[in-house]
């Protein structure tokens, strides 16, 4: 657990920068945060090329990935439709319970509670050492369909906002394109895997969603077309071949390239860069306190509220822990439900669209110190996960135990 703690500590770090920095370098704020962002997504591209090529598919069972897609909408539509109905009900804003600014600000807000961060999750459970566990390959499938949702499940909210446009159609037939060719080509293109050529891809795959943002902002900067990197450099990772046949048909992936000490090394480097650029993207409360209707805010109020959104966010992502059960134990099924818990860079980025919107008060402040407060917990999560396979029945396979 040393690493978890490493890399926990390095978040930690990062968030506090990210209440400092923005005072310290003062009008060059939003250059500084391109460069931060920049830097956040480059390392997730990293990271996620390396989950799709240790992915797999089995093409003879797709009725499992339904179900599959079925429990992650779940994990991605529970947290958010239990926090919007929170802000409606118990913190009103604009407009009072029942009106449409409120339905409509409620559900956006609420969106930062809904994606599982991949890449923290995914970071945080290799350092653990449960790479190979059932719980890390189910954890996977789960949080990239979680987060497909989350992008899914914007453009409504987004033609709410803006009204119906073309873009929003564009995002869904790119994101239908890219799952096909993962499908298509799993495994299947022979390009090198060595570090610097997965930076080379991760830079050029940020570069291009970059520049299909900023071009059709020419268009009509109200709605840009916001592709995630996430979805492209998993695709890319999946369709890489494998020199190790053998690994692919076991399903259980070919970490060659982590046995190699510098390959080991630099993934280290990057998970650690991740995870400072990860808490530098959480957008300044004293913004968001600025901006909030009233002359105080009364801080114990506020604190409950965000452990109370904390909680709810987090019960949302519990379903997972009642499916499975021919699969795995009841330990290994709740650390699923536990490691689906970790929030970060595009619950931030929900945070920076809502303030895009001109969406204020106090439900803004609370978003932001429950995005905040997940982050810090990340470890603690991790470690529950670690405690729970610590039992052996949570790691026996189906065909050597009993269904609980």
């Amino acid at each position: 657990m040393g690493k978890v703690l490493w890399l926990s500590l390095l978040l930690i770090l990062g968030l506090i920068g990210s209440q400092v920095y923005p005072a310290l370098v003062g009008d060059a704020y939003e250059t500084t945060r391109f460069w931060v962002q920049t830097v956040t997504l480059i390392c997730l591209a990293f990271i996620m090329i390396h989950v799709g090529y240790e992915f797999d598919i089995d093409k003879r069972n797709v009725r499992q990935y339904g179900w599959d897609y079925v429990v992650a909408m779940t994990a991605a539509a529970f947290p958010w439709l239990f926090c919007a109905m929170y802000f409606m009900l118990v913190m009103p804003q604009a407009g009072g319970i029942g009106s449409l600014d409120e339905w409509k600000n409620s559900l956006l807000l609420a969106r930062f509670s809904a994606p599982t961060s991949a890449g923290v999750l995914f970071t945080m459970l290799a350092a653990a050492g449960l790479a190979a566990t059932w719980v890390f390959r189910k954890a996977r499938i789960l949080a990239i369909f979680d987060d497909i949702d989350t992008v899914l499940l914007m453009i409504p909210l987004k033609m709410l906002m803006v009204g119906p446009k073309w873009q929003l159609a564009v995002i869904v037939l790119v994101m239908t394109a890219m799952i096909w060719l993962a499908w298509r080509y799993m495994h299947a293109i022979k390009i090198p895997i060595t570090w610097p050529w997965v930076m080379g891809y991760s830079i050029v795959i940020v570069a291009a969603c970059s520049g299909v943002y900023e071009g059709s902002k020419i268009i009509d900067s109200k709605v840009p077309i916001h592709l995630e990197v996430l979805l492209p450099a998993f695709v890319l990772g999946c369709m890489i071949r494998r020199p190790d046949p053998a690994g692919a048909a076991s399903g259980g992936g070919d970490h060659h390239h982590e046995q190699d000490p510098s390959e080991a090394r630099v993934s280290g480097i990057i998970s650690g860069v991740f995870m400072v650029a990860v808490g530098l993207m959480m957008p300044p409360v004293k913004q968001a306190l600025a901006q909030t209707e009233g002359s105080s805010i009364p801080w114990g109020t506020i604190a409950t509220h965000v452990v109370i959104i904390t909680v709810l966010s987090n019960i949302g992502k519990m379903f997972p822990a009642l499916c499975y059960r021919r699969e795995a134990h009841w330990r290994a099924r709740l650390a699923v439900a536990v490691g689906m818990f970790p929030r970060g860079e595009v619950g931030a980025g929900v945070l920076v669209v809502s303030l895009s919107y001109g969406i204020t008060g106090q439900p803004l402040v609370v978003a932001m110190l429950s995005l905040a407060l997940n982050l810090v917990l990340t470890g603690v999560f991790i470690a529950i996960v670690k405690k729970l396979l610590a039992d052996p029945r949570a790691l026996a396979t189906p065909s050597s135990k009993p269904t609980p």
